[in-house]
C-alpha cells in the first residue's frame, strides 16, 4: 500500500515529471477538488463508473490504553472486530504517565494479535526530546517493531486548563518541534501526526484558541507544517456544556452531517497555511466526552451505533485516512465508549462488522433523502456494495438507481438494527429503480456480485 505521503502527492509529482523533460521551471498549482454532483431528489443513486479512489483501511481504528484491557473472554471478539488501526495510549493517560518498555511490548503483541497497525503517542507535558527519542529507539531500533505512526502529546489546546495556565500555541509549537526533530533523528522514516487539537470544526469563531487569541490549528500548521505528515483532530459533539440536557436520538440524528463541512474546512486551512495537501486523521472521536451511560443516545446505546455508522461513512466519503474511535474497550464504570464492555460487546461493535464487507475502492453515491445516507464501494472480488443508513425512526421504502453496473445475480443483504446484529438476512433480486425496504434506525448492506 502507498504510504500517506505518497498518496496525496501523486498529482504534483506527475506534473513535475512532465515538465522536467523540457527543463522548464514552473509553478505547480494545487489540484482542484472534483465537485460532487447534486443528489438526485427522492432516490438513492450509485454510479459505479465514478471511481473516487482507495479507502484507507486505517479508517477502521480505535483508541486503547494501559488503563483499559480487553478481557480474556472477549479476545475472540477483539480479534474479529475489524479494527485495523490502534492509537495508544488514547486520551490524557499518555500526558500524565511515562510509557515503559513493557507497555510497548504488550501493546505491539496486542496489535499483532488483532492484526492492527499501531500508533504511539509520546508524552509532551512532563516529557522531553530525550525521553521521546529513547522511546523511538527502543521501539524501532532495539526491538525492531517498525512502528511507523507517532504522535506527540494529546489535545494541547486544553493544556492551559489541565497543566499550566500560561501554556500557549508558541510554547507548544516549540516543544512539539524539538521532540519531533529528536524522534526523527533516531528514525527518519516515522510518520508524525499532529496536533490533535480538541473540538475542531473548521469554524474560526469556535475553534480552540490560546489566551492571546491565536488559533491552535492554524499556528501549528504555520510553525510545523513542514514536519507533520498527517494532520489530526479530535471531536466529541456532546455535551456542549456540563449543564446541557441529556443527549437525545434527535440530537445524534442531526449531528452526523457536520462532517460534510468539518473535513473540507480542514483541507482548506491546510492549503492556506502550508500551500499543499496533507492526509487527515480523526484520531479521537465519539459522540460524547462525558462518562454518561444508560441513556437513549449515550455511547453505549443502540442509536450511538446508527450515528457512528453514518459518521464513519461520511469520513470515508470525505477520504479521511485514519479514524480512531474512542475506545476499543471500557467497562461501564469507565464510561460507555468501548466497542467492547466487560462481559460483552456494545452495539457500536457491529458497525465494524458491517464495514468489514464494504470494500476498498470508493465509488460515487448520493441520497435524495434527509434522513437516509448511502455510501458505495467496490471490493477486491469485484463486487459492488451499497451501505445504507436509515437514521429515522420509521420503516421506509425508497428507490435505488444504479448507473454503469450490470446486474446478473441477486444481491446479498446484511442488516444491523434492533433485532439483527449485522446478520445476513438473505438474497434479493434488484434492478435499476428497485424499491428497497429499510427498517427504521438501521444499517443495510447490499452486495452486488
Amino acid at each position: 500500500m502507498l504510504n500517506p505521503k505518497t498518496r496525496i502527492k501523486w498529482v504534483v509529482i506527475l506534473c513535475l515529471l512532465s515538465c522536467s523533460a523540457c527543463g522548464a521551471e514552473v509553478d505547480v498549482a494545487l489540484p482542484t477538488w472534483t465537485p460532487i454532483p447534486t443528489p438526485v431528489p427522492d432516490v438513492l443513486y450509485v454510479d459505479a463508473g465514478q471511481d473516487l479512489g482507495p479507502i484507507n483501511p486505517y479508517v477502521y481504528g480505535a483508541n486503547y490504553g494501559p488503563w483499559v484491557i480487553v478481557p480474556v473472554d472477549l479476545m475472540p471478539q477483539a480479534e474479529t472486530a475489524g479494527v485495523g488501526f490502534v492509537r495508544f495510549p488514547g486520551g490524557q493517560w499518555g500526558d500524565k504517565n511515562d510509557l515503559k518498555d513493557y507497555h510497548i511490548d504488550r501493546f505491539i503483541a496486542f496489535c499483532n494479535q488483532i492484526s492492527a497497525e499501531p500508533l504511539i503517542n509520546t508524552r509532551l507535558p512532563g516529557g522531553s526530546p530525550e525521553a521521546a527519542s529513547e522511546l523511538v529507539r527502543y521501539t524501532n531500533i532495539e526491538k525492531n517493531y517498525n512502528v511507523r505512526y507517532w504522535a506527540i502529546g494529546n489535545e494541547p489546546s486544553l493544556y492551559a486548563g489541565f497543566y499550566d495556565e500560561s501554556y500557549d500555541t508558541e510554547r507548544y509549537n516549540e516543544e512539539w518541534r524539538a521532540i519531533a526533530e529528536a524522534m526523527l533523528a533516531v528514525d527518519p522514516d516515522i510518520l508524525l501526526i499532529g496536533p490533535e487539537t480538541h473540538q475542531f470544526t473548521g469554524n474560526p469563531n469556535t475553534d480552540p484558541r490560546d489566551a492571546s487569541g491565536r488559533d491552535w490549528m492554524r499556528e501549528f500548521l504555520i510553525k510545523n507544517g513542514d514536519l507533520v505528515d498527517i494532520v489530526a483532530i479530535h471531536r466529541y459533539p456532546f455535551p456542549t456544556s456540563l449543564s446541557a440536557p441529556a443527549r437525545t436520538i434527535a440530537d445524534l440524528r442531526e449531528n452526523s452531517k457536520e462532517w460534510d463541512t468539518i473535513i473540507p474546512n480542514l483541507r482548506k486551512l491546510i492549503r492556506e497555511t502550508i500551500g499543499r495537501d496533507l492526509p487527515i486523521a480523526v484520531s479521537e472521536i465519539s459522540s460524547d466526552w462525558s462518562h454518561a451511560t444508560g441513556g437513549e443516545a449515550t455511547p453505549d446505546s443502540f442509536y450511538n451505533a446508527i450515528w457512528w455508522g453514518d459518521v464513519l461513512g461520511r469520513l470515508i466519503q470525505q477520504q479521511v485516512d485514519i479514524v480512531a474511535y474512542f475506545l476499543l474497550q471500557s467497562q461501564s464504570g469507565q464510561g460507555g465508549w468501548g466497542l467492547l464492555a466487560r462481559f460483552d460487546v456494545r452495539p457500536t461493535y457491529y458497525v465494524y462488522q458491517m464495514y468489514q464487507q464494504f470494500g476498498d475502492e470508493l465509488i460515487y453515491a448520493s441520497s435524495g433523502f434527509s434522513e437516509i445516507s448511502i455510501y458505495a464501494a467496490r471490493r477486491s472480488d469485484g463486487a459492488m456494495t451499497a451501505m445504507i443508513i436509515n437514521l429515522g425512526p420509521d420503516d421506509v421504502q425508497v428507490p435505488l438507481y444504479l448507473e454503469n453496473l450490470e446486474i446478473t445475480d441477486p444481491a446479498e443483504v446484511w442488516l444491523f438494527d434492533v433485532d439483527h446484529k449485522a446478520e445476513h438476512i438473505g438474497m434479493q433480486s434488484i434492478s435499476n429503480g428497485s424499491i428497497l425496504m429499510l427498517p427504521g434506525q438501521s444499517i443495510s448492506l447490499y452486495v452486488f456480485p
